[in-house]
């Protein structure tokens, strides 16, 4: 293995993670935060809520904390939370899946991606596919795993990919179709068409398929659908998913993966090299969120709507159009009639402009692709109501 510098500035340098001088380069996310503070704007550019989840998910982790669960849980995760992920994929989703073989705790959807791309690429020849746009950490991910990322655009108005598009794109050397449903950052949710589609190409060439699912308890108009429940598909499927956007708990760094036991084999054997294990309290807390009452989980999507539906009216009042979301943390508007017909600086100019912080989806894009989507900004709406308010009323004065 090659370990010069040029080898991690090589890695970096193809996520798109330095500047042209070399250096490690700040990303937009960490610019605007930085922007939020020192104006004193309101952060709706990082999508992490601002409120703690339910009561009794923390006082598991208090009392397993207080109970001695302190160090190094198994390297699969807890049985019990192994056993109530199992349990979770069969009420809500009818999967059968092995907790035993089948399911790795990992520190997050973000490790368990990264440590599924590391062990599943062989060769430099290997492809990545990916709708664009596209997550921040997969180009990242791709980038480290040596493979080639291929995107598929999504098309307004509903963020959906053009099917032959996405044939065109899928071939013998795609070894990862990697899926974000209800995806991030547009808050689409993908027509069964397409994800029958993805399961079609999947078969023709023998490529595995990756979802991202951490939004699957913040679908707004229809119960989730996980690719792994379509015909044929759970045998080339491996399904990630945590517990920080479910339960609003993103600092604890809880995610899993499930699929095929050989598969999560060959993610263990990286993932033991990555963090080990993590989160030994917050563990058995997670299970007990996986176990509360479907009343729960519905309750928490019609909340997260009714914020969207207040954050979405004041954009529309302040003159951008908006792309209302289908799922999870984001709202998509178009700042074009409002002078943001290039969204990175409107978005560097929002914050002394109006007291807001957003996120430009060319963020999102690879630079050939900026100009389909360079009026786009991307608002988080996981923030407490009263905080809302006031952001709409700051975005009344554009």
């Amino acid at each position: 293995m090659d370990v010069t510098p040029g080898a991690w500035r090589r890695t970096a340098a193809g996520a798109g993670l330095l500047s042209p001088s070399g250096e490690v380069a700040p990303t937009i996310f960490a610019e605007m935060s930085a922007a939020a503070v020192r104006t004193g704007a309101i952060n709706l550019g990082q999508g992490f809520p601002d409120e703690d989840g339910p009561a009794e998910v923390l006082e598991a982790a208090r009392e397993a904390i207080a109970a001695g669960v302190n160090q190094y849980p198994p390297g699969r995760g807890i049985p019990d939370l192994l056993l109530a992920i199992s349990e979770h994929q069969r009420r809500f989703y009818g999967l059968e899946v092995d907790p035993e073989r089948e399911v790795l705790v990992t520190a997050g959807a973000t490790e368990a991606l990264t440590a599924t791309l590391l062990a599943l690429i062989d060769s430099p020849k290997d492809e990545v596919v990916v709708f664009e746009p596209y997550y921040d950490s997969y180009a990242a991910a791709a980038a480290l795993a040596g493979a080639r990322l291929r995107t598929v655009p999504l098309r307004r108005p509903g963020f959906q990919p053009d099917l032959d598009e996405l044939a065109e794109v899928v071939n013998d050397r795609t070894r990862i179709i990697l899926v974000n449903d209800p995806h991030n950052p547009t808050g689409a949710v993908f027509a069964p068409d397409v994800l029958a589609e993805v399961v079609r190409l999947a078969e023709r060439h023998d490529a595995v398929i990756v979802t991202d699912e951490v939004y699957e308890h913040l679908s707004f108009h229809a119960p989730h659908t996980p690719i792994a429940t379509l015909p044929g598909a759970a045998e080339r499927t491996l399904t990630i998913s945590s517990a920080g956007k479910t339960f609003s708990t993103t600092g604890w760094k809880i995610g899993w993966v499930h699929g095929p036991a050989a598969l999560i084999t060959a993610v263990l054997t990286v993932k033991q090299f990555l963090t080990y294990v993590n989160g030994a309290p917050f563990q058995p807390a997670v299970a007990v969120g996986l176990r509360l009452p479907d009343a729960y989980f519905a309750d928490a999507a019609a909340a997260l709507l009714r914020k969207h539906e207040l954050l979405d009216g004041a954009l529309r009042a302040a003159g951008f159009e908006v792309h209302p979301p289908q799922g999870g943390y984001f709202t998509v508007a178009d700042a074009t009639a409002l002078g943001g017909a290039d969204a990175a600086a409107f978005c560097r100019a929002l914050p002394e402009r109006a007291g807001v912080v957003a996120i430009p989806l060319t963020a999102f894009v690879a630079p050939e692709r900026r100009g389909d989507y360079a009026g786009l900004v991307r608002f988080a709406a996981c923030k407490r109501v009263e905080v809302l308010e006031e952001a709409a009323r700051r975005l009344a004065a554009l």
